[in-house]
């Protein structure tokens, strides 16, 4: 059996798209996953699977959820390894970290962006938001609060494609928890 922790986007955002962490955990059982366990309410489901394929297993994962709550959540799949390697970057220098009012965020990414998707990502970091690529992720450093950068981050969104975000903090404690 392969942990995996999955990433969902857009779940226990908003009124609409509410679900427990028992109704969660419910859907992944019932296709088979074992081991299942949600950590915060924000999205986050840690389990083990027999050895298949992220790309088999993410929309398998897509489509119980779409047919158990009625509608679509996007799915971002990380292996244990995966997680662990997040948690572990250190994309920015402790003191641009610790001197930001904002909180050092994780964009895990779909896919790969192209290298031309990539520089013209680059080529919108500033002072106030620092921007790194490593691997499937985007570590992005606000200088402020995430709100106020909506239409930045829209941007940046349509050059990667779809992401779901987390704290670099959240991604920590998961991995600590479930991934030591």
């Amino acid at each position: 059996m392969a942990k995996h922790a999955a990433f969902l986007r857009g779940v226990n955002l908003g009124g609409k798209r509410k679900t427990g962490s028992a109704e969660l955990c419910s859907c992944f059982e019932a296709i088979g996953l074992e081991d299942v366990q949600t950590f915060r309410t924000s999205g986050n489901v840690v389990f083990d699977a027999a050895r298949e394929s992220k790309a088999k297993l993410s929309p398998r994962i897509e489509k119980a959820l779409r047919d158990s709550f009625g509608f679509d959540v996007e799915v971002f799949l990380r292996t244990a390894a995966e997680v662990r390697a997040i948690a572990a970057h250190e994309p920015f220098p402790a003191k641009l970290v610790e001197a930001s009012d904002g909180k050092l965020q994780v964009a895990l990414l779909a896919k790969k962006p192209s290298s031309g998707a990539r520089k013209q990502v680059l080529a919108l970091a500033d002072d106030d938001n620092r921007l790194v690529f490593e691997g499937f992720e985007l570590y992005w450093l606000p200088s402020g609060g995430i709100r106020d950068s909506a239409p930045y981050l829209k941007s940046i969104e349509s050059l990667v494609g779809q992401w779901t975000m987390r704290t670099k903090g959240t991604v920590e404690s998961l991995a600590a928890k479930y991934f030591a």
